[in-house]
C-alpha cells in the first residue's frame, strides 16, 4: 500500500477542520460557509468547465481545487481583504510542515502542486486561481445582501477581474456574474 489506513485516517482527520473552519461568505440559507463547501464548488465548477479547455488538464486543475485551502485547517480562514503577507506566511509555513509529514509520493505531489499554484504560469493554476475569485462572487451572489459589507458592493464588481483576462470563456463567466452582482445591488 503507498497510503497505510491509519495514514489516511490522520489524514482525514485534520482534512475534516474544514468542514468547521468558516469563511466571510454565506450560502443561501443564511448561516456561515465552511472552507470545505468552498472548496466542494470549486471542484465542481472545475468539473463543468472541462469541456471549454479541452486542451487543459483539468484533472490537475480539480487536484488544485482540492487542496487549495488546506493551510487553513490550521490557522483558519481570513478574508483576502484582511489578509497580510505574515498571515499567508504562517498559513504556508504549517501547511508544508503537514505536507511533509504525509506519505513520499503525496508529499511530492502535493508540493508540486502548491509551487505550480504560487507561481501560476501554467493554464492549470490560471484556471484555478481564476475559479477562486469566481466561486466567491457566486456565492456573494446567492447570499443575502444583509450578509454583505460596505466593501463588497464596489469590490465585487471588480474582483477576480485580473485573475480571467488570460481566457475568453473565464472572462465572459466573469461578465455574467457581474450582472448578477449588479442586479442583486439594484445598479
Amino acid at each position: 500500500f503507498s497510503m497505510k489506513p491509519r495514514e489516511l485516517l490522520d489524514i482525514m482527520v485534520v482534512a475534516e477542520r474544514l468542514k468547521d473552519v468558516t469563511r466571510h461568505c454565506y450560502p443561501s440559507g443564511g448561516r456561515h460557509e465552511s472552507v470545505a463547501e468552498h472548496s466542494w464548488m470549486m471542484t465542481l465548477m472545475a468539473f463543468f468547465m472541462r469541456d471549454e479547455f479541452p486542451e487543459v488538464d483539468m484533472d490537475k486543475v480539480i487536484r488544485m481545487c482540492i487542496i487549495h485551502d488546506l493551510g487553513e485547517a490550521f490557522t483558519g480562514d481570513i478574508p483576502t481583504f484582511e489578509k497580510t503577507e505574515g498571515n499567508e506566511k504562517t498559513e504556508e509555513e504549517l501547511l508544508h510542515q503537514w505536507v511533509d509529514s504525509l506519505p513520499k509520493n503525496y508529499a511530492l505531489e502535493m508540493r508540486a502542486l502548491y509551487e505550480e499554484m504560487a507561481k501560476r504560469e501554467t493554464i492549470e493554476a490560471k484556471i484555478y486561481k481564476a475559479i477562486d475569485g469566481l466561486e466567491a462572487l457566486v456565492q456573494h451572489n446567492v447570499s443575502d445582501l444583509s450578509t454583505w459589507i460596505p466593501e463588497e458592493y464596489e469590490l465585487n464588481k471588480v474582483y477576480a477581474n485580473d485573475k480571467v483576462e488570460f481566457a475568453e470563456y473565464l472572462k465572459t463567466v466573469r461578465a455574467e456574474i457581474l450582472k448578477d452582482t449588479l442586479k442583486k445591488i439594484g445598479e
